[in-house]
């Protein structure tokens, strides 16, 4: 537990954090930390071990432990309305559906007869349908994944249809699509694109698509460039701002764009999520160390459509 660092870039900041509130430290001696998600009927959190291929889960009180030895290397996670677990899984290179019974549903793990890549985060919108993204990188060496050669045209969103479980490419136009997120209206998605991770001159910016009826999106627009790293996994609070993973720590955005401020965090920030039973916790998954740290605001909630 150590003492949180904040930068203020905006006075509306201090209507989101709680300088008072310590970082603290959940778990560490990890390889690469990954795709936290709260349950909240059994409050806990999970993530997982990308290299190590495990999924690990955090009760209050009680600790840690390895929920699964064998997890596929797995990445992004998101919870559905039903409160089911959906995993991106690097090594199968699918997204898959963890039933309330236990049962493993493949939710998607190929596009026009070719397999995907290996998916990276992954998010359930109000109707049902799954948006992921789809990068390369798990396939590009053995460390996250298994190295193979991609079999699609490029790395591309995806949305699974709720009915039809037909899978359709819906943005075909970034270069590393890694987190994403919807707007509290669910007429803007946002997604990451962390290209400059292993390319010097591919980007570091989140983008922001604007969505039609019958879930068309039109063309993006850059809403936010970190400075510091790639963007990674992010998350909206209840008022629409963003939470987006990066080098330096957590920093905060504003709807439009804005930067409001950063929570520093002592190791490169992979991804995050909002938990605890007032939805008021702010875990966070950084390189080798799992931290958590109590917000101001709570976060977002989906519609129900």
């Amino acid at each position: 537990m150590s003492q949180q660092r904040i930068t203020a870039l905006d006075e509306r900041l201090w209507q989101l954090v709680l300088p008072s509130s310590p970082l603290e430290t959940l778990s560490t001696g990890h390889l690469w930390t990954e795709g936290p998600a709260y349950f909240p009927t059994g409050d806990f959190l999970i993530w997982s071990d990308i290299p190590r291929g495990r999924m690990y889960q955090w009760v209050a009180d009680l600790g840690v432990r390895v929920l699964d030895h064998a997890a596929n290397n797995c990445n992004g996670h998101t919870i559905d309305p039903a409160g089911r677990l959906l995993a991106c899984e690097h090594l199968t290179r699918s997204v898959v559906r963890f039933e309330l019974d236990g049962r493993r549903t493949v939710v998607a793990d190929a596009f026009e007869g070719r397999r995907l890549n290996s998916p990276n985060d992954v998010i359930v919108a109000s109707d049902g349908g799954v948006w992921f993204t789809d990068p390369t990188y798990g396939i590009m060496t053995d460390y996250e994944g298994k190295r193979s050669p991609s079999e699609q045209d490029g790395c591309f969103v995806y949305r699974v249809d709720p009915v039809t479980q037909k899978v359709e490419a819906k943005i075909r136009s970034m270069l590393k699509p890694n987190g994403l997120a919807l707007s509290l209206d669910e007429r803007t998605l946002y997604v990451a694109d962390s290209s400059a991770s292993h390319d010097a001159a591919g980007f570091h910016h989140v983008m922001a698509f604007p969505l039609g009826d019958g879930w068309t999106v039109g063309e993006g627009k850059v809403l936010i460039t970190v400075e510091e790293g790639v963007p990674d996994g992010f998350r909206l609070d209840e008022y629409g701002n963003l939470w987006v993973s990066t080098a330096r720590g957590v920093e905060i955005f504003a709807p439009d764009g804005c930067p409001l401020g950063i929570i520093h965090v002592p190791e490169t920030v992979a991804n995050v999520c909002f938990g605890g039973p007032k939805n008021n916790r702010l875990f966070i998954t950084a390189s080798t160390s799992v931290y958590a740290v109590y917000t101001a605001v709570r976060g977002a909630v989906r519609p129900v459509r």
